[in-house]
Protein backbone atom coordinates (compact mmCIF):
# COMPACT_ATOMS: atom_id res chain seq x y z
CA UNK A 1 0.00 0.00 0.00
CA UNK A 2 1.30 3.47 -0.89
CA UNK A 3 2.28 5.71 1.99
CA UNK A 4 -0.27 8.33 3.03
CA UNK A 5 1.86 11.45 3.27
CA UNK A 6 -0.90 13.48 4.96
CA UNK A 7 -0.96 11.01 7.83
CA UNK A 8 2.84 11.04 7.88
CA UNK A 9 2.75 14.83 8.28
CA UNK A 10 0.48 14.42 11.29
CA UNK A 11 2.83 11.84 12.80
CA UNK A 12 5.62 14.43 12.47
CA UNK A 13 3.58 16.95 14.46
CA UNK A 14 2.16 18.98 11.57
CA UNK A 15 -1.57 19.26 10.92
CA UNK A 16 -2.59 19.25 7.24
CA UNK A 17 -5.57 21.53 6.53
CA UNK A 18 -7.30 22.34 3.25
CA UNK A 19 -7.42 25.90 1.94
CA UNK A 20 -10.73 25.73 0.11
CA UNK A 21 -14.48 25.55 0.56
CA UNK A 22 -17.38 25.11 -1.83
CA UNK A 23 -20.92 24.02 -1.19
CA UNK A 24 -20.32 21.02 -3.43
CA UNK A 25 -17.44 19.66 -1.36
CA UNK A 26 -19.69 19.80 1.71
CA UNK A 27 -22.76 18.16 0.18
CA UNK A 28 -21.01 15.56 -1.98
CA UNK A 29 -18.99 13.93 0.78
CA UNK A 30 -15.70 15.32 -0.60
CA UNK A 31 -14.74 16.97 2.69
CA UNK A 32 -15.39 13.71 4.54
CA UNK A 33 -13.22 11.87 2.01
CA UNK A 34 -10.40 14.33 2.69
CA UNK A 35 -10.82 13.88 6.44
CA UNK A 36 -10.55 10.14 5.95
CA UNK A 37 -7.29 10.75 4.06
CA UNK A 38 -5.86 12.86 6.87
CA UNK A 39 -7.04 16.48 6.47
CA UNK A 40 -7.82 17.87 9.94
CA UNK A 41 -8.92 21.47 9.33
CA UNK A 42 -10.14 24.00 6.78
CA UNK A 43 -9.39 27.62 5.96
CA UNK A 44 -11.36 30.01 3.79
CA UNK A 45 -10.93 33.58 2.60
CA UNK A 46 -12.91 36.10 0.51
CA UNK A 47 -11.15 35.02 -2.70
CA UNK A 48 -12.15 31.39 -2.15
CA UNK A 49 -15.78 32.35 -1.52
CA UNK A 50 -15.81 34.72 -4.49
CA UNK A 51 -14.71 31.90 -6.79
CA UNK A 52 -17.12 29.40 -5.25
CA UNK A 53 -20.24 31.57 -5.36
CA UNK A 54 -19.46 33.08 -8.77
CA UNK A 55 -18.86 29.73 -10.48
CA UNK A 56 -21.85 27.72 -11.64
CA UNK A 57 -25.20 27.71 -9.86
CA UNK A 58 -24.77 25.62 -6.71
CA UNK A 59 -25.65 28.61 -4.50
CA UNK A 60 -28.56 29.85 -6.63
CA UNK A 61 -31.31 27.94 -4.85
CA UNK A 62 -30.30 29.31 -1.45
CA UNK A 63 -29.89 32.78 -2.93
CA UNK A 64 -33.33 32.58 -4.57
CA UNK A 65 -34.91 31.65 -1.24
CA UNK A 66 -33.32 34.61 0.52
CA UNK A 67 -34.38 36.98 -2.27
CA UNK A 68 -37.99 35.77 -1.90
CA UNK A 69 -37.71 36.40 1.84
CA UNK A 70 -36.66 39.99 1.17
CA UNK A 71 -33.19 39.63 2.65
CA UNK A 72 -30.78 42.53 2.24
CA UNK A 73 -27.52 42.21 0.33
CA UNK A 74 -25.50 41.88 3.55
CA UNK A 75 -27.92 39.28 4.90
CA UNK A 76 -27.63 37.25 1.68
CA UNK A 77 -23.82 37.39 1.73
CA UNK A 78 -23.61 36.32 5.35
CA UNK A 79 -26.31 33.71 4.88
CA UNK A 80 -24.44 31.99 2.04
CA UNK A 81 -21.02 32.17 3.67
CA UNK A 82 -22.01 31.35 7.24
CA UNK A 83 -24.13 28.40 6.11
CA UNK A 84 -21.10 26.83 4.42
CA UNK A 85 -18.87 27.52 7.41
CA UNK A 86 -21.44 26.05 9.80
CA UNK A 87 -21.76 22.88 7.72
CA UNK A 88 -17.99 22.52 7.41
CA UNK A 89 -17.64 22.91 11.19
CA UNK A 90 -20.30 20.24 11.71
CA UNK A 91 -18.42 17.80 9.47
CA UNK A 92 -15.05 18.57 11.09
CA UNK A 93 -16.41 18.38 14.64
CA UNK A 94 -15.47 14.68 14.69
CA UNK A 95 -11.81 15.72 14.31
CA UNK A 96 -12.12 18.38 17.01
CA UNK A 97 -13.56 15.84 19.44
CA UNK A 98 -11.06 13.12 18.51
CA UNK A 99 -8.09 15.46 19.03
CA UNK A 100 -9.44 17.01 22.25
CA UNK A 101 -9.74 20.43 20.60
CA UNK A 102 -6.34 20.30 18.95
CA UNK A 103 -7.64 20.30 15.37
CA UNK A 104 -10.88 20.18 13.39
CA UNK A 105 -11.11 23.96 13.00
CA UNK A 106 -12.84 25.95 10.26
CA UNK A 107 -11.81 29.58 9.62
CA UNK A 108 -14.17 32.38 8.58
CA UNK A 109 -12.75 35.82 7.83
CA UNK A 110 -14.26 39.09 8.98
CA UNK A 111 -14.75 41.56 6.14
CA UNK A 112 -11.33 42.54 4.75
CA UNK A 113 -12.67 46.07 4.45
CA UNK A 114 -12.39 46.22 8.27
CA UNK A 115 -8.64 45.48 8.24
CA UNK A 116 -7.84 48.95 9.60
CA UNK A 117 -10.77 49.22 12.04
CA UNK A 118 -10.09 47.57 15.38
CA UNK A 119 -13.48 48.08 16.97
CA UNK A 120 -15.54 46.83 14.02
CA UNK A 121 -13.24 43.83 13.61
CA UNK A 122 -13.84 42.88 17.25
CA UNK A 123 -17.59 43.37 16.93
CA UNK A 124 -17.91 41.31 13.73
CA UNK A 125 -15.59 38.63 15.11
CA UNK A 126 -17.69 38.21 18.24
CA UNK A 127 -20.93 38.31 16.24
CA UNK A 128 -19.80 35.55 13.84
CA UNK A 129 -18.44 33.43 16.69
CA UNK A 130 -21.68 33.69 18.68
CA UNK A 131 -23.87 33.08 15.64
CA UNK A 132 -21.98 29.97 14.50
CA UNK A 133 -21.89 28.71 18.09
CA UNK A 134 -19.40 25.88 17.59
CA UNK A 135 -16.15 25.32 19.50
CA UNK A 136 -14.22 24.53 16.30
CA UNK A 137 -14.83 27.90 14.60
CA UNK A 138 -11.88 30.26 14.13
CA UNK A 139 -12.42 33.90 13.26
CA UNK A 140 -9.85 35.17 10.75
CA UNK A 141 -8.40 38.59 11.52
CA UNK A 142 -5.65 40.24 9.47
CA UNK A 143 -2.33 40.82 11.23
CA UNK A 144 -2.36 44.53 10.41
CA UNK A 145 -1.47 47.18 13.01
CA UNK A 146 -5.19 47.60 13.72
CA UNK A 147 -5.91 43.89 13.46
CA UNK A 148 -3.46 42.83 16.18
CA UNK A 149 -5.21 44.68 19.05
CA UNK A 150 -8.53 43.28 17.77
CA UNK A 151 -7.00 39.81 17.95
CA UNK A 152 -5.73 40.41 21.48
CA UNK A 153 -9.21 41.50 22.59
CA UNK A 154 -10.92 38.52 20.95
CA UNK A 155 -8.55 36.03 22.59
CA UNK A 156 -9.13 37.80 25.92
CA UNK A 157 -12.85 37.12 25.46
CA UNK A 158 -12.40 33.45 24.58
CA UNK A 159 -12.82 33.65 20.80
CA UNK A 160 -10.69 31.33 18.64
CA UNK A 161 -8.71 33.35 16.09
CA UNK A 162 -6.69 32.68 12.96
CA UNK A 163 -4.46 35.71 12.40
CA UNK A 164 -3.84 36.00 8.67
CA UNK A 165 -1.60 37.84 6.21
CA UNK A 166 1.62 37.58 8.20
CA UNK A 167 4.82 37.90 6.18
CA UNK A 168 7.50 39.33 8.47
CA UNK A 169 9.11 38.11 11.68
CA UNK A 170 8.27 41.43 13.31
CA UNK A 171 4.55 41.12 12.53
CA UNK A 172 4.53 37.52 13.67
CA UNK A 173 6.26 38.38 16.95
CA UNK A 174 3.67 41.09 17.64
CA UNK A 175 0.91 38.54 17.06
CA UNK A 176 2.49 35.82 19.21
CA UNK A 177 2.97 38.26 22.08
CA UNK A 178 -0.58 39.57 21.67
CA UNK A 179 -1.81 35.99 22.02
CA UNK A 180 0.00 35.63 25.34
CA UNK A 181 -1.41 38.99 26.47
CA UNK A 182 -4.91 37.89 25.49
CA UNK A 183 -4.59 34.60 27.37
CA UNK A 184 -3.47 36.43 30.50
CA UNK A 185 -6.54 38.66 30.20
CA UNK A 186 -8.76 35.60 29.72
CA UNK A 187 -7.22 34.02 32.80
CA UNK A 188 -7.93 37.14 34.88
CA UNK A 189 -11.60 36.88 33.91
CA UNK A 190 -11.69 33.36 35.32
CA UNK A 191 -12.41 31.58 32.02
CA UNK A 192 -10.67 28.28 31.17
CA UNK A 193 -7.66 28.69 28.90
CA UNK A 194 -7.94 25.20 27.43
CA UNK A 195 -11.03 26.19 25.43
CA UNK A 196 -9.38 28.86 23.28
CA UNK A 197 -7.16 28.16 20.28
CA UNK A 198 -5.30 30.21 17.68
CA UNK A 199 -3.06 29.88 14.66
CA UNK A 200 -0.84 32.49 13.02
CA UNK A 201 -1.04 32.28 9.22
CA UNK A 202 2.47 32.97 7.95
CA UNK A 203 2.52 33.27 4.15
CA UNK A 204 5.22 31.52 2.18
CA UNK A 205 5.30 31.34 -1.63
CA UNK A 206 4.26 34.97 -2.15
CA UNK A 207 7.55 35.97 -0.49
CA UNK A 208 9.56 34.15 -3.15
CA UNK A 209 7.43 35.65 -5.92
CA UNK A 210 8.25 39.15 -4.66
CA UNK A 211 11.93 38.56 -3.89
CA UNK A 212 12.58 36.63 -7.12
CA UNK A 213 11.23 39.56 -9.13
CA UNK A 214 13.69 41.88 -7.35
CA UNK A 215 16.54 39.44 -7.99
CA UNK A 216 15.66 39.30 -11.70
CA UNK A 217 15.69 43.09 -11.81
CA UNK A 218 19.11 43.21 -10.15
CA UNK A 219 20.47 40.64 -12.61
CA UNK A 220 19.24 42.79 -15.48
CA UNK A 221 20.87 45.91 -14.01
CA UNK A 222 24.09 44.11 -13.01
CA UNK A 223 24.66 41.27 -15.52
CA UNK A 224 28.23 40.67 -14.30
CA UNK A 225 26.78 39.33 -11.03
CA UNK A 226 23.71 37.66 -12.52
CA UNK A 227 24.78 34.21 -11.29
CA UNK A 228 24.92 35.44 -7.69
CA UNK A 229 21.37 36.77 -7.91
CA UNK A 230 20.13 33.64 -9.65
CA UNK A 231 21.56 31.48 -6.88
CA UNK A 232 19.40 33.26 -4.29
CA UNK A 233 16.13 32.73 -6.12
CA UNK A 234 13.56 30.47 -4.48
CA UNK A 235 15.24 30.61 -1.07
CA UNK A 236 13.80 33.64 0.74
CA UNK A 237 10.36 32.24 1.59
CA UNK A 238 11.54 29.04 3.25
CA UNK A 239 14.34 30.85 5.08
CA UNK A 240 11.88 33.47 6.33
CA UNK A 241 9.48 30.80 7.62
CA UNK A 242 12.24 28.78 9.30
CA UNK A 243 13.37 31.87 11.19
CA UNK A 244 9.78 32.64 12.19
CA UNK A 245 9.67 29.21 13.83
CA UNK A 246 13.15 29.30 15.36
CA UNK A 247 13.32 32.93 16.46
CA UNK A 248 9.69 33.68 17.34
CA UNK A 249 7.61 30.56 17.98
CA UNK A 250 10.24 28.64 19.92
CA UNK A 251 11.12 31.74 21.96
CA UNK A 252 7.67 33.15 22.77
CA UNK A 253 6.16 29.78 23.68
CA UNK A 254 8.83 28.74 26.15
CA UNK A 255 10.07 30.21 29.43
CA UNK A 256 8.40 31.13 32.73
CA UNK A 257 5.69 33.44 31.36
CA UNK A 258 4.43 30.86 28.90
CA UNK A 259 4.84 27.92 31.29
CA UNK A 260 2.58 29.68 33.82
CA UNK A 261 -0.19 29.80 31.19
CA UNK A 262 0.50 26.27 29.94
CA UNK A 263 0.11 24.98 33.50
CA UNK A 264 -3.45 26.34 33.40
CA UNK A 265 -4.22 24.54 30.15
CA UNK A 266 -3.19 27.12 27.53
CA UNK A 267 -2.44 25.84 24.04
CA UNK A 268 0.40 27.21 21.95
CA UNK A 269 -0.57 29.39 19.02
CA UNK A 270 0.69 27.28 16.14
CA UNK A 271 2.31 28.79 13.05
CA UNK A 272 0.17 27.98 10.02
CA UNK A 273 2.01 27.93 6.70
CA UNK A 274 -0.24 29.61 4.13
CA UNK A 275 0.24 30.29 0.43
CA UNK A 276 1.91 26.90 0.04
CA UNK A 277 1.17 26.31 -3.64
CA UNK A 278 4.20 26.80 -5.87
CA UNK A 279 3.80 29.85 -8.10
CA UNK A 280 6.95 29.32 -10.17
CA UNK A 281 6.68 26.24 -12.45
CA UNK A 282 10.48 25.92 -12.34
CA UNK A 283 10.26 24.94 -8.65
CA UNK A 284 9.18 21.59 -7.21
CA UNK A 285 5.41 21.70 -6.85
CA UNK A 286 5.45 20.61 -3.19
CA UNK A 287 8.58 22.45 -2.04
CA UNK A 288 6.70 24.76 0.34
CA UNK A 289 5.22 21.73 2.09
CA UNK A 290 8.28 19.48 2.12
CA UNK A 291 10.70 22.11 3.47
CA UNK A 292 8.57 23.34 6.41
CA UNK A 293 7.59 20.17 8.28
CA UNK A 294 7.89 20.33 12.05
CA UNK A 295 6.03 19.90 15.33
CA UNK A 296 3.33 22.30 16.55
CA UNK A 297 2.63 23.63 13.05
CA UNK A 298 -0.19 23.61 10.51
CA UNK A 299 0.05 23.57 6.72
CA UNK A 300 -3.04 24.67 4.80
CA UNK A 301 -2.95 23.55 1.17
CA UNK A 302 -5.19 24.11 -1.84
CA UNK A 303 -6.64 20.95 -3.38
CA UNK A 304 -4.04 20.68 -6.16
CA UNK A 305 -1.16 20.84 -3.68
CA UNK A 306 -2.81 18.21 -1.48
CA UNK A 307 -3.10 15.91 -4.49
CA UNK A 308 0.52 16.55 -5.51
CA UNK A 309 1.76 15.92 -1.99
CA UNK A 310 -0.19 12.68 -1.72
CA UNK A 311 1.25 11.62 -5.07
CA UNK A 312 4.94 12.37 -4.61
CA UNK A 313 5.57 14.35 -1.44
CA UNK A 314 8.42 13.34 0.88
CA UNK A 315 8.13 13.76 4.64
CA UNK A 316 11.04 14.60 6.94
CA UNK A 317 11.62 16.95 9.89
CA UNK A 318 12.76 19.76 7.62
CA UNK A 319 11.68 22.85 9.55
CA UNK A 320 14.57 22.72 12.00
CA UNK A 321 17.19 21.79 9.39
CA UNK A 322 19.97 24.26 8.61
CA UNK A 323 18.54 27.26 10.45
CA UNK A 324 21.96 28.88 10.16
CA UNK A 325 21.70 28.47 6.41
CA UNK A 326 18.39 30.36 6.55
CA UNK A 327 20.11 33.18 8.44
CA UNK A 328 22.84 33.32 5.81
CA UNK A 329 20.24 33.52 3.04
CA UNK A 330 18.50 36.46 4.69
CA UNK A 331 21.85 38.16 5.28
CA UNK A 332 22.86 37.63 1.66
CA UNK A 333 19.64 39.28 0.52
CA UNK A 334 20.28 42.22 2.83
CA UNK A 335 23.86 42.51 1.56
CA UNK A 336 22.67 43.04 -2.02
CA UNK A 337 20.15 45.67 -0.96
CA UNK A 338 16.90 43.72 -0.70
CA UNK A 339 14.95 45.22 2.19
CA UNK A 340 12.79 42.42 3.58
CA UNK A 341 10.87 44.80 5.82
CA UNK A 342 9.81 46.74 2.75
CA UNK A 343 9.03 43.56 0.79
CA UNK A 344 6.89 42.01 3.52
CA UNK A 345 5.01 45.24 4.28
CA UNK A 346 4.04 45.57 0.62
CA UNK A 347 2.94 41.94 0.57
CA UNK A 348 0.68 42.50 3.57
CA UNK A 349 -0.77 45.70 2.07
CA UNK A 350 -1.34 43.96 -1.27
CA UNK A 351 -2.90 40.97 0.49
CA UNK A 352 -5.43 43.16 2.31
CA UNK A 353 -6.24 44.97 -0.95
CA UNK A 354 -6.60 41.68 -2.84
CA UNK A 355 -8.99 40.17 -0.31
CA UNK A 356 -10.97 43.43 -0.21
CA UNK A 357 -11.28 43.36 -3.99
CA UNK A 358 -12.46 39.73 -3.89
CA UNK A 359 -15.01 40.72 -1.26
CA UNK A 360 -16.30 43.58 -3.42
CA UNK A 361 -16.39 41.31 -6.48
CA UNK A 362 -18.39 38.78 -4.49
CA UNK A 363 -20.88 41.44 -3.39
CA UNK A 364 -21.18 42.55 -7.04
CA UNK A 365 -21.86 38.94 -8.10
CA UNK A 366 -24.56 38.52 -5.44
CA UNK A 367 -26.04 41.91 -6.38
CA UNK A 368 -26.28 40.92 -10.05
CA UNK A 369 -27.81 37.51 -9.28
CA UNK A 370 -30.25 39.06 -6.82
CA UNK A 371 -31.35 41.67 -9.35
CA UNK A 372 -31.79 39.04 -12.05
CA UNK A 373 -33.99 36.95 -9.74
CA UNK A 374 -36.05 39.97 -8.70
CA UNK A 375 -36.54 40.88 -12.37
CA UNK A 376 -37.71 37.37 -13.23
CA UNK A 377 -40.02 37.27 -10.22
CA UNK A 378 -41.49 40.64 -11.19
Amino acid sequence: MAANTLQELYEHGQSPWIDNITRGMLTSGELQRLIDLGIVGLTSNPTIFQKAISAGGEYDEALRTMVREGKTLDEIYEGLVLDDISNAARILRQVYDRTDGGDGFVSIEVSPELAHDTEKTVNDGKRFFRFLNAPNIMIKVPGTPNGVPAFRTLIGEGVNVNVTLLFSLESYRAVAEAYVDGLEQLDKSGQPLRNVASVASFFVSRVDSAVDALLDQKAKEDPANAAKYQELKGRAAIANAKLAYADVFLQVFTGPRWEALAAKGARRQRPLWASTSTKNPAYRDVMYVEELIGPDTVDTMPPATINDFLDHGKVRDSLVEDVEGARKTMQALADIGIDMAQVTQKLQDDGVDSFAKSFRDLIDTITAKRQEMLTRAG
